[in-house]
C-alpha cells in the first residue's frame, strides 16, 4: 500500500467523526438556515485565512535534508492567496456584513485548530502540516460542491454567495491528485507518523469547530 492509501485508511474513522457532525449531515439535505451558514462563512474565513502563514512557517521549519519540499508550498500558496477574500465576499452576498466577520473574534474551537497546527510545526515536525492540507482538500471534494448545490436550493440565495465552496468543490479535485503524488514522495517514518497524526487529529478539530456553530436546522435564525 503506498502512503497516500495509507493515510485514508488511517483517518477513515476521524472522516466518520467529522462526516456525522449535525451540520454536516443537515447540509447534505439543504436544512441548513442562512445565518448558520453565514456563521459557517465566519468561522472558514478565520482558519483559511492562516492557509499562507502556516505554509510558510512549515517552509521555515524544514530541515536541509527537507528542502525539497519548498516548492510544493510554493505551488500551494499560489493556490492558496486570497481565498479567505473569498468567502468574506460569499458573507456579504449571503447578506451578512463583510467587515464585521473580517474583525470578529473566531470561536475557541476554530482558534484550537489554527493554534495546533502553529504548534505542531514549532515543537514537533513542520512536515506534519500535510495532514492539515489533508483534511481541507479531502473535506472539500468530499463535501463542498455537494453543500453548495442543496443550501443554494433550499435559501434561494445567488451562486455568488457560495463561490468558496463551489470553487474548492472544483479546485481541490485536482489539488488531490497533486498532494497523492507529493505525499507518495514522504519516505521518512517519523514524517509519515506526523502526518497521519495531524490529519487524524485536525478531523476531529475540524468537526468540533462544526458542532460549535449554532445550529437548529432551516427554522433557527439565530448565529
Amino acid at each position: 500500500m503506498d502512503f497516500y492509501n495509507q493515510l485514508v485508511k488511517e483517518t477513515e474513522v476521524a472522516r466518520q467523526e467529522l462526516y456525522n457532525v449535525a451540520q454536516i449531515k443537515d447540509s447534505f439535505k439543504g436544512n441548513i438556515s442562512c445565518d448558520t451558514y453565514i456563521a459557517y462563512l465566519n468561522e472558514a474565513y478565520h482558519h483559511v485565512s492562516h492557509t499562507v502563514p502556516l505554509l510558510m512557517s512549515m517552509g521555515s521549519k524544514l530541515p536541509p535534508s527537507k528542502k525539497w519540499i519548498h516548492q510544493v508550498i510554493i505551488e500551494y500558496q499560489k493556490e492558496e492567496i486570497g481565498h479567505e477574500e473569498w468567502i468574506l465576499n460569499d458573507i456579504e452576498a449571503a447578506g451578512g456584513h463583510k467587515e464585521a466577520a473580517r474583525n470578529s473574534i473566531p470561536n475557541l474551537e476554530t482558534q484550537v485548530l489554527v493554534a495546533y497546527n502553529y504548534d505542531y510545526i514549532t515543537r514537533k515536525n513542520p512536515v506534519g502540516f500535510f495532514g492539515m492540507v489533508f483534511m481541507l482538500e479531502n473535506t472539500s471534494t468530499q463535501i463542498a460542491r455537494k453543500v453548495a448545490d442543496a443550501l443554494a436550493d433550499q435559501l434561494d440565495l445567488p451562486k455568488k454567495a457560495f463561490s468558496y465552496l463551489y470553487s474548492h468543490g472544483d479546485l481541490d479535485i485536482s489539488h488531490m491528485q497533486f498532494f497523492e503524488g507529493i505525499i507518495n514522495k514522504i519516505t521518512d517514518p517519523e514524517d509519515k507518523k506526523a502526518i497521519i497524526e495531524v490529519a487524524q487529529n485536525t478531523f476531529r478539530l475540524f468537526a468540533n469547530v462544526l458542532r460549535a456553530i449554532a445550529h437548529n436546522g432551516a427554522n433557527d435564525h439565530a448565529v
